[in-house]
């Protein structure tokens, strides 16, 4: 009998960079390192389809051969799978948590009510924000706790930050490449900026993986942008430090539907790096503005184009923000955030 299995998509033959897998790996291999190898499984759930038919096979040997079972379902599998666990439980009385990737639980069961007869029956689900926990709880939850989102991360020695100079400014964007994550508004921003200065007042660099449903808009966005827009491709995990520490600020200007707490902005906190961030979601929980970056209002380019030429306006604090920044990521080690769920389940 083991002491853990975790239920998630870890994707292992192929590289995947989206916030789930991430995450999913993460998780397994915080636990593997406080209690074992040979105490902790893992059960992979990509593959679409042909893996949700065989969930209940799934459900089973988790429940067969571990003590607590730990789930990282996206809205699909947690339709599925939670009614199998809670069902299937009954018999085998083992403990299950539920750790949520991103924000779009509190409105998606909210919708499906039927689901949170099967949820609250879960010892304990774990929201990467208070504000999720907040929203669930007024909808009659009370197995909710707070883990934040974290990333094994080199975070940055505060001897080492290459501190903000002179135009023109490094700007970067390190996300999904979609729309929704606000890449064509940070485009547009820096475009107009520099429209209005005889020199380039700032560069922008994307990176990330590019939806396959989002190719065709983003050939035609590269088509359109000048020089100082370019897409750098994708950079492997354990290098995100070393190329973000190169710039001044990571802009996220993102509405993404299911945003949570985007590991983009940890990246960006463990490089020294100050994020000029949308005011969706969860960002302004997690982003201090004024502090480890600036918040604006959403979809207002207005505000971004202000938020990005600030830097410009007070180089010394903005220098300031770089320091605070570095402080700030050690708490999103996951040996700190994933603390308290590592000791629940080591009993």
């Amino acid at each position: 009998m083991r002491k853990v299995c975790i239920i998630g998509c870890f994707a292992d033959t192929l590289d995947l960079l989206n916030g789930q897998t991430v995450k999913t790996k993460i998780v397994y291999k915080e636990l593997e390192k406080s209690l074992g190898c040979d105490e902790v499984m893992k059960i992979d759930t990509y593959g679409g389809m042909k893996t949700l038919v065989k969930t209940p096979i799934i459900v089973l040997n988790a429940l067969k051969n571990a003590e607590n079972i730990i789930i990282l379902p996206a809205e699909n599998g947690l339709r599925i799978i939670a009614p199998l666990l809670i069902g299937f439980n009954s018999v085998f009385k083992r403990n299950i948590y539920y750790d949520v990737i991103g924000g779009w639980l509190p409105e998606f069961v909210k919708k499906r009510k039927w689901l949170g007869i099967f949820l609250k029956k879960i010892n304990s689900i774990f929201v990467e924000t208070f504000s999720m926990k907040e929203q669930l709880e007024s909808q009659g939850y009370n197995n909710i706790d707070v883990i934040p989102n974290c990333k094994e991360l080199d975070i940055l020695d505060a001897k080492t930050i290459k501190y903000t100079g002179t135009k023109p400014y490094r700007l970067c964007t390190f996300s999904r490449v979609t729309k929704e994550k606000g890449i064509e508004d940070a485009v547009q921003a820096v475009c107009e900026i520099n429209s209005m200065h005889n020199d380039v007042f700032a560069e922008l660099d994307v990176y990330g993986q590019i939806e396959d449903n989002q190719k065709e808009w983003f050939e035609k966005l590269q088509t359109l942008a000048p020089q100082y827009i370019r897409y750098k491709g994708m950079v492997p995990f354990s290098q995100s430090t070393k190329v973000l520490k190169e710039y001044d600020a990571l802009l996220f200007p993102t509405y993404y539907e299911g945003e949570g707490f985007a590991g983009t902005i940890i990246d960006a906190f463990a490089a020294g790096l100050p994020v000029i961030a949308s005011d969706w979601k969860y960002n302004s929980e997690i982003i201090k503005s004024g502090m480890t970056g600036v918040i604006f209002k959403t979809h207002s380019i207005s505000e971004l184009k202000a938020a990005i030429m600030s830097i410009d306006s007070d180089i010394k604090k903005w220098n300031l923000m770089r320091q605070n920044c570095v402080s700030e990521a050690k708490r999103y080690l996951p040996a700190n955030a994933m603390k308290k769920l590592i000791d629940i389940v080591n009993g």
